[in-house]
């Protein structure tokens, strides 16, 4: 159901911008399935705390496993076949949910799977191990199960409302709605889109923008304090004694030399081991999540009715795709 998790933010990539947010758009929504338990030893707390689920925003945001955040996805695949063949592409009128459920519209020929430069994580690699083996290009790891399929230019266009130069916005002489039969099909079970919002140099749009851009003033403000300062020297020293010199681990994470080829180099594996082991051993990601956990509730707190008022919206919209779910059976 990436149309309305992993994608509702689009133009994110994690790996690349965790200085402006912790959050990846490959993995905003679709929250980690890692589960919670007492009794960690640190290794394991850390594991734990470092994952989109154990932040207080989180509660605002859909569970991609859940089945209400389902039922929207293959809503929105019902109403978009519905525009889809009212646009002309009749072959949409047999077309089977069960092909398209829980994927993604991406343009014919553009596809490819890879395991880019940037950890999914808030707080980057954790696991020396697989670091090791990886570098900074760890396999993700979609909560939700959702995957990319392909579509010839004309319909991915009709579908997203993504045109490139030069392409019609009319398919067989009708318009394309705004954002295409996907936008079309959100709007007609959330409602109006809210307005868009800067953040970090980021226009962000989207029913979800709201909790996202809350998260991303908490975290400026949370690398504003003592104890998170502290804790990036604790670790930059800890590198130093390893032979890495940065001064942080997103310095480390985007390091220009990890985007120069499609697989890691032994440099960043051993870069990426020594991140990970100095987190570690340094108690780094707790002593981070305190922070930023912290300022998340303070952010709640302040702005609890808006929240709220989200989370409301988000229940009718909810109940409408599930009524849309079970009209169809």
């Amino acid at each position: 159901m990436a149309s309305i998790t992993a994608r509702m933010i689009s133009g994110w990539s994690y790996g690349r911008v965790r200085k402006i947010l912790p959050l990846a758009l490959t993995g905003l929504l679709a929250v980690s399935a890692c589960q919670f338990a007492g009794g960690d030893d640190p290794d394991d707390e850390a594991h734990r705390l470092n994952t989109m689920k154990s932040f207080p925003l989180s509660a605002y945001l859909p569970d991609a496993e859940s089945g209400d955040a389902k039922a929207v996805g293959t809503a929105q695949w019902i109403l978009a076949k519905q525009c889809m063949v009212r646009l002309g592409f009749t072959g949409f009128k047999t077309l089977s949910l069960r092909t398209v459920e829980s994927t993604y519209p991406v343009r014919q020929g553009s596809l490819a799977v890879s395991s880019g430069v940037g950890d999914d994580s808030p707080y980057g690699v954790d696991d020396p191990d697989l670091a090791a083996e990886h570098g900074y290009r760890h396999p993700r790891q979609d909560a939700s199960g959702t995957q990319p399929m392909e579509w010839p230019a004309d319909q991915y266009a009709a579908l997203t409302g993504s045109f490139e130069s030069g392409e019609s916005h009319r398919a067989h002489g009708n318009p394309v709605p705004e954002k295409g039969c996907m936008g079309e099909a959100l709007r007609k079970i959330y409602g109006p889109e809210p307005k868009s919002t800067k953040v970090g140099g980021i226009r962000l749009s989207g029913y979800y923008s709201l909790a996202v851009q809350y998260w991303y003033q908490a975290h400026k403000e949370a690398r504003k304090d003592r104890a998170w300062k502290k804790a990036d020297r604790a670790w930059s020293d800890c590198m130093k004694e390893k032979g890495f010199r940065y001064p942080d681990p997103d310095e480390a994470s985007t390091d220009t030399d990890w985007f120069r080829g499609d697989r890691p180099s032994a440099k960043e594996k051993e870069t990426a081991a020594a991140d990970a082991r100095c987190k570690l051993d340094t108690r780094y990601i707790q002593t981070v999540h305190a922070v930023e956990s912290r300022a998340q509730k303070s952010a709640v707190t302040r702005n609890k009715k808006a929240l709220d008022a989200r989370r409301a919206a988000d229940e009718r919209a909810m109940a409408n795709a599930r009524k849309i779910v079970d009209d169809r059976s």
